[in-house]
């Protein structure tokens, strides 16, 4: 079934080369323009930006900022603890056929993208509902990209998005 999901969205790469760069654009520079998002979203929100005093103002909220992205990066870093458990191939490397639309090292399960922008989007959300479920969409957007371009296995992501999940949930409730 894993195969099956994979190939269904990976076909839809190398169809066109708009749809293509559209995807890279999703599974590689996206990311870093939601990471900026969220930094944008929490100083604004909490008008630390806009204060008077800047300063008092981040000292004031500063836990709820580093609690989104300690989440993202807790759960990248135990992504990468548990690649090198698993091992697993990326699809390129056990299809032949598959050409990835882009390069991409290591192993595949699970997806540390999707760990973190889950984690990022589901700690997001337990402060701020609304610009948490735009952050779920934003993680679910980069994961099925990354599976069009052929670097990942539906699995990997719903992995990621398991172990992003569950981290957040943990530290929301330390």
């Amino acid at each position: 079934m894993n195969d099956t999901i994979f190939f269904f969205f990976y076909n839809l790469a190398h169809q066109s080369q708009t749809f293509d760069k559209i995807v890279i654009f999703f599974a590689v520079h996206f990311p870093y323009v939601v990471i900026v998002l969220a930094g944008l979203f929490l100083l604004f929100h909490h008008e630390v930006l806009l204060s008077q005093n800047p300063l008092k103002e981040f000292k004031q909220k500063w836990k709820e900022i580093l609690a989104v992205f300690f989440s993202g990066a807790l759960a990248w870093f135990l992504a990468y603890v548990l690649k090198y458990l698993f091992r697993t191939g990326r699809p390129f490397d056990i299809f032949p056929k598959v050409i990835s639309l882009f390069p991409e090292t290591g192993y595949a399960f699970p997806s540390g993208h999707a760990t973190f922008f889950m984690a990022l989007a589901v700690a997001l959300f337990f402060s701020h509902k609304k610009a948490g479920y735009v952050f779920i969409f934003f993680a679910l957007l980069i994961g099925l990209a990354r599976i069009i371009a052929g670097v990942h296995f539906p699995v990997d992501i719903l992995g990621g998005f398991i172990l992003g999940f569950g981290i957040a949930y943990f530290l929301k409730n330390v």
